[in-house]
């Protein structure tokens, strides 16, 4: 593989040096801070790159202006095109108005308002919003039937060298700042622009440094792509990591991974909840679940990295605060603390009260409790949520409701019921 990437030159070290001296136009050079909470935690040197703190609050401005901005003036005068629902199109605004250039987005109709008025206000007067289809795909189909019939310019949000490029100065900002250079550097994947441009960089100025892939398990298109041999759509994906969501990876960041990357790790969905809260609640970082992944996979690699010097890529910040309760849940339920059942309890006077008292442990708590049957409540299932403290009070719960002789269904092994009920 690295052969291939290496004849066909698909992005060089001088493209990333160039896109630097564009870059410094706009971007803000962000920390590269090393976090004494996770570095105690996992016994190694952990050093987070602070692109939460760029200024539209992710690394998407980087490839987007160094894309636009590479635009002849014809490209220019023509204007822009992008499809997306998040922080790409908030880079795209941002570098439309900045360089005074028109720019239709396309968004889906889905798209929460918060983050329709940020691109807003990014673009200023020189980008239209089209708030258009329910998903990722309707918006895409029609930004490119307006650049067919305008003649203007679509912006990829990753398979593009330039985009690549600019995503690269990250890894060049790394490399500077580090006094000896990091035996680790985990980057979240997504399409793979912002892994393929890290990677570029930093293989070329330290082979020795192990660049590690980080996918949401519920959308791992580039290890799907490896495992194939070629890049592959996927049927199904989990949307929730909504900036790492990617049904299909860029053939050219395929392309460019396939040939630097030491390795690709999955974090499940749950796993990146916990680290956006530890995140918050321990470190005073907010991050979006696509920005927590690189920090979610030291967890996973926990014994690779002691005593070693580790770079994680926080990829952005851009988390909505309505999502919240959503992300604690998520949470919750994958850390085995928080259980969702269908019960039966006997037709019987006192039988709710003989729950809670025998059944319930002390540190037990309802989260939850609702029938069925708004009319018949007597002979009606109850939906009940249980919050534990730790997760080894699951089994002795189960063991006393087992006991008491309570017919329960345990939704939490039924995602058909779960994801109808709860």
């Amino acid at each position: 593989m690295e052969e291939t990437y290496t004849s066909r030159r698909l992005v060089s070290m001088e493209d990333i040096v160039r896109a630097h001296h564009v870059l410094r136009e706009v971007i803000v050079r962000t920390p590269l801070q090393r976090d004494a909470v996770l570095s105690a935690k996992y016994d190694c040197d952990v050093y987070l790159k602070r692109e939460d703190l760029q200024v539209v609050r992710s690394f998407k401005i980087r490839g987007a202006y160094n894309m636009i901005r590479s635009l002849s003036e014809q490209e220019r005068e023509a204007g822009i095109v992008c499809a997306s629902a998040g922080n790409h199109a908030q880079g795209v605004a941002f570098s439309c108005n900045a360089l005074e250039i028109k720019g239709k987005i396309y968004m889906p109709s889905t798209t929460p308002n918060q983050k329709v008025k940020m691109v807003k206000r990014f673009g200023g007067g020189y980008v239209e919003v089209i708030l258009i289809g329910d998903t990722f795909d309707d918006a895409y189909h029609e930004a490119m039937k307006a650049c067919n019939e305008h003649g203007m310019t679509f912006i990829h949000p990753f398979d593009e060298a330039k985009i690549i490029a600019g995503n690269g100065t990250i890894g060049m900002e790394i490399m500077e700042d580090m006094d000896t250079p990091a035996d680790y550097m985990f980057v979240t994947i997504g399409g793979g622009g912002l892994a393929a441009g890290v990677a570029t960089y930093v293989k070329t100025v330290s082979p020795s440094t192990k660049l590690i892939g980080v996918e949401p398990s519920g959308a791992a298109s580039m290890i799907e792509a490896l495992k194939q041999g070629e890049v592959v759509t996927m049927d199904e994906i989990d949307k929730f990591v909504d900036g790492a969501a990617v049904k299909r990876v860029g053939q050219l960041t395929y392309d460019i991974c396939s040939g630097l990357l030491d390795d690709i790790v999955t974090v499940p969905e749950g796993k990146a909840c916990t680290t956006i809260l530890e995140l918050y609640n321990e470190n005073a970082i907010v991050v979006e679940p696509a920005g927590s992944l690189a920090v979610a996979a030291l967890d996973l690699n926990r014994e690779m990295i002691r005593g070693k010097k580790v770079v994680c890529i926080i990829s952005g910040g851009n988390n909505d605060i309505d999502r919240m309760q959503e992300i604690k849940e998520r949470s919750l339920i994958y850390e085995g603390l928080k259980h969702y059942f269908m019960i039966n309890f006997p037709q019987r006077a006192g039988a709710l009260r003989e729950f809670l008292e025998e059944v319930l442990g002390p540190d037990d708590d309802i989260a939850r409790f609702e029938y069925t049957k708004k009319h018949n409540k007597e002979n009606g299932p109850a939906l009940v949520g249980i919050e534990l403290l730790r997760p080894e009070d699951y089994e002795p719960l189960i063991e006393r409701m087992q006991r008491k002789g309570i017919q329960y269904t345990e939704l939490n092994k039924n995602m058909n019921l779960f994801n109808l009920l709860i």
